[in-house]
């Protein structure tokens, strides 16, 4: 079972036809998570000043739609997949003492 924020994206989206082929999707999130990036990039001067950080609300939201309308393509639960990663996470510290990928 999704869960309801999940739910809610997906239902906005069949609402307002906007339906999309998978791969369509995942570039549509590229995209997103590209505006983040951006406004990252243009507050900090291009990493020259990391203390300047601004990351406007909105593009996270745009980015976390996306994310969520992919899921929904690829027959993913968002919910049970980031609860997924966060016990891969936890082993990780438990093991290594740090959540990063040694890989």
């Amino acid at each position: 079972m999704t869960h309801e924020i999940q739910e809610r994206v997906v239902s906005f989206a069949e609402r307002h036809g906007l339906d999309a082929d998978p791969a369509y999707r995942i570039l549509d999130l590229s995209a997103e998570v590209g505006e983040v990036a951006a406004d990252a990039a243009k507050s900090t001067d291009y990493g020259a000043e990391p203390d300047a950080l601004e990351v406007n609300g909105d593009e996270i939201g745009d980015a976390l739609f996306s994310l969520l309308l992919v899921a929904d393509a690829v027959d993913v639960d968002a919910a049970a997949a980031l609860d997924e990663a966060l016990e891969k996470y936890e082993r990780r510290v438990e093991e290594t003492g740090s959540a990063g990928s040694a890989d």
